[in-house]
């Protein structure tokens, strides 16, 4: 149509109005995470609401009483250049009669957030095998490591996505709403459990599986509308979901940080503008202002995992406790008080 503007055109047009909103993402994001202890949250902003902080307890709750009420069948849309083509033009025609109706858009709006229904196999299959095997002491990583620790550690997918898709009148992430049409939404959540798939799996099994997923979410219309530019994707283990992860570069990745290592992701993978690092999930029990009190007078030893040699936080740290080692403490990593 003559004078209409081009899906590329619109995209650039919108990029400031997509910053904003995937800030204000970050900034949810953020909060849901601190209101997991309970002393963060308002005595009258949630009365009757006590939530779990505990991930196992959490996931047992979810798997035999909430996830029978939030399966659905899996909705598998081709994405044809006809059926992107319609999808462009409402998404284009919802967000202007936004812009235009509101002068302040999007400040103080919600982000409306679309929830892929995935096959089971990419999310409830994945938690029921962490659920039936977290208790074999057995599994074990090459150091020697519980593995539903680490699974535990990097759990921010179940989180969000048990929160996303859970009653309104349960949920915690009050400034994201889901929406059930892909043409109301803001941002895209991919529900894929790559942790769980990771260490779970056997590793030709396991990418066999990821390939599954990325052929799942990029054949979906709003994919290919954006090239995943407005998806997000829980990678937070650094070693999951790499044998895929070129594909999906354009997508919003939530990660544990941005490459402490210099070896976890190739050059234009992950990078700020568009990624956001999420805390890991502590797997310890929460010691509050009082605990911190009363077990101050027991702490007798500090303890600084130093981490890369070329760092040279240790002297800081040292300077500002006024504590003193000698070289062949420094050398073995020892510090003592």
């Amino acid at each position: 149509m003559a004078g209409k503007p081009s899906p590329r055109t619109r995209s650039r047009s919108s990029s400031p109005i997509f910053l904003v909103t995937l800030s204000l993402l970050a900034l949810s994001i953020l909060f849901f995470l601190f209101s997991l202890s309970p002393r963060t949250l308002p005595s009258d902003a949630f009365p009757t609401l006590k939530p779990e902080t505990s991930f196992v307890a959490s996931l047992e709750h979810f798997l035999f009483h909430q996830a029978h009420k939030s399966s659905q069948a899996a909705r598998l849309v081709r994405g044809t250049d006809d059926v992107v083509t319609d999808l462009d033009d409402s998404m284009y025609g919802i967000e202007s009669k936004r812009v235009i109706g509101d002068p302040y858009f999007p400040v103080g709006m919600p982000i409306r957030v679309y929830v892929y229904e995935m096959p089971s196999k990419f999310t409830y299959d994945l938690l029921w095998l962490f659920r039936n095997t977290y208790r074999d002491t057995s599994n074990l990583t090459s150091n020697g490591s519980p593995v539903h620790r680490l699974i535990e550690q990097h759990s921010i997918d179940y989180w969000l996505w048990a929160d996303l898709i859970a009653p309104e009148s349960e949920r915690l992430l009050k400034s994201v709403v889901r929406v059930d049409r892909q043409e109301e939404a803001d941002l895209f959540y991919i529900p894929f459990f790559t942790t769980i798939s990771f260490f779970l799996l056997e590793k030709q099994q396991c990418k066999a599986l990821y390939r599954d997923a990325l052929n799942w979410v990029t054949d979906q219309p709003a994919w290919k509308r954006s090239g995943g530019r407005d998806h997000i994707l829980p990678v937070h283990h650094p070693w999951s979901f790499k044998s895929v992860r070129k594909f999906m570069k354009n997508a919003i990745w939530l990660l544990p940080d941005m490459d402490s290592t210099g070896n976890w992701y190739k050059p234009g993978q992950v990078f700020l503008e568009k990624d956001l690092i999420l805390p890991y999930v502590p797997n310890l029990d929460l010691c509050d202002a009082k605990c911190l009190e009363e077990s101050y007078s027991k702490r007798t030893t500090l303890l600084f995992f130093r981490g890369r040699l070329k760092r040279n936080a240790l002297i800081h740290l040292m300077l500002f406790w006024g504590v003193q080692i000698s070289p062949m403490d420094k050398f073995k990593g020892r510090i003592g008080t």
